[in-house]
């Protein structure tokens, strides 16, 4: 398993409180936002972004940027690297 879409898997499950799943419950494709995903919401959004500043140093300031990056895990990872090799 790619170590940054693990280390993302832990932490929304930390940051959201995610008692019930695991990082196993998690595929890197699953849609976040959907109920057939992990059915987050605009709250949980929210704290993504925060996770995002917190343990990455990205601001996401750009509500189409966050929406496209807050797909999956995959696009999280993406958006991440993309950001990280852009400073």
């Amino acid at each position: 398993m790619d170590n940054l879409k693990e280390e993302l898997k832990k932490h929304i499950i930390e940051q959201l409180n995610l008692e019930d799943v695991r990082v196993e419950d998690i595929a890197d494709s699953d849609l976040l936002f959907d109920q057939s995903g992990l059915g987050l919401d605009s709250i949980d959004a929210l704290e993504l972004i925060v996770l995002l500043e917190k343990f990455y140093g990205i601001q996401v300031t750009k509500p189409e940027e966050g929406k496209e990056a807050f797909r999956s895990i995959e696009t999280m990872a993406q958006y991440i690297r993309k950001r990280k090799t852009a400073v």
